[in-house]
């Protein structure tokens, strides 16, 4: 009786410090955004660019007040994104769109409160008409940068007096973990669905021949697509899946889709209703495939719009919508067009 009792008594004891050893686990959890700035620019007409609206006696008469409230007001949105769960910390990477050059990113990571957060940029000068690109904004304590280059945007018919944005590529180092992120603006809706199929494409064979050179690499799609979660750029030419059941190798996970089509939420607003343009994927392996809860490694922990009411248009005939910068020609002192979205992920820590 002494022997089962004295046995009984270790299994107790076994699995008390079991309890103990999973209750000590602690996690890091990282935030990834995507913003679309709407026309950040400067004052200063670039040599080659498209760029005349945006000067003082341009259409917008865009002048050093005009520009100096829109680097606070972005400042401001940028810093929030993040803070929902992570207070005080923000996003460890942000994706831009619609940012003029170096310049501006300059004086936007220049913003005293932008500045203390020690977040840095990574732009490549591409070689759209109108002058805008994309961007990375990260934070250097939880993100290192080892590589970065634009693939350009290239016409299947050989169309070189077209010239769009290209795709910003940036290899680094999360939580330890090697992460490429690629961040798009595709073509307009100006444009037939042709040309983001085409963008579609491009990416996909981008990002497959990235899992060729380095299998064990996380990629992270991300940007102003111009297109639903479910047209076809997005979900059959990129592969980008809605339930991550249907996730094969190469392909990604786009939990936007549901957000949009069961929960009616978007990131901008048109005649009434809502688009979501502005989308983050992921690969397969920063996924928890099986649902083990096993975060040994990166995986996707949750996300969501991000929705603050200084974002939305509180009264008049857009009432509800993102406020705008601009419309109709008047100035607005807003901020984008389009709401941010962020995903979170998570790792257990050693």
């Amino acid at each position: 009786m002494r022997k089962i009792s004295f046995f009984l008594l270790l299994v107790l004891v076994a699995l008390a410090c079991g309890r103990a050893q999973n209750a000590e686990k602690q996690y890091g959890l990282y935030a990834v955004a995507f913003y679309n700035q709407e026309n950040l620019f400067d004052t200063i007409h670039d040599a080659g660019k498209n760029d005349y609206e945006f000067l003082p006696n341009g259409s917008y008469h865009w002048d050093k007040n005009k520009y100096e409230n829109k680097l606070k007001n972005m400042s401001r949105a940028l810093l929030d994104l993040g803070t929902d769960k992570l207070p005080g910390i923000g996003a460890s990477i942000i994706g831009l769109s619609e940012v003029e050059n170096s310049h501006v990113l300059e004086d936007l990571t220049n913003q005293p409160e932008m500045k203390a957060r020690g977040l840095r940029y990574i732009h490549i000068e591409g070689p759209d008409r109108r002058g805008v690109d994309c961007a990375l904004l990260y934070n250097p304590k939880f993100f290192t940068p080892q590589n970065w280059f634009l693939k350009p945007y290239v016409y299947e018919n050989g169309d070189t007096t077209r010239a769009t944005r290209g795709y910003l590529t940036v290899q680094g180092r999360l939580a330890g973990e090697p992460l490429t992120v690629i961040v798009c603006h595709w073509p307009s809706r100006f444009s037939t669905s042709y040309f983001r199929e085409i963008a579609g494409k491009q990416v996909r064979q981008l990002t497959d021949s990235i899992h060729a050179s380095n299998p064990s690499m996380r990629i992270i799609v991300m940007g102003d697509m111009n297109d639903d979660p479910d047209n076809k750029s997005m979900a059959k030419l990129l592969g980008a899946r809605r339930s991550i059941e249907k996730v094969k190798d190469g392909d990604f996970y786009n939990p936007w889709w549901d957000v949009l089509r069961k929960q009616g939420q978007g990131t901008l607003s048109y005649q009434g209703g809502w688009n979501l343009f502005d989308q983050i994927v992921l690969s397969r392996n920063l996924l928890d495939i099986h649902n083990t809860k096993n975060y040994r490694y990166l995986k996707l922990y949750d996300y969501h719009i991000f929705k603050r009411d200084y974002l939305i248009q509180q009264e008049g005939k857009f009432k509800g919508s993102p406020k705008r910068t601009t419309s109709g020609g008047a100035w607005l002192n807003g901020y984008s067009d389009h709401l941010p979205t962020v995903v979170y992920l998570i790792k257990e820590k050693k």
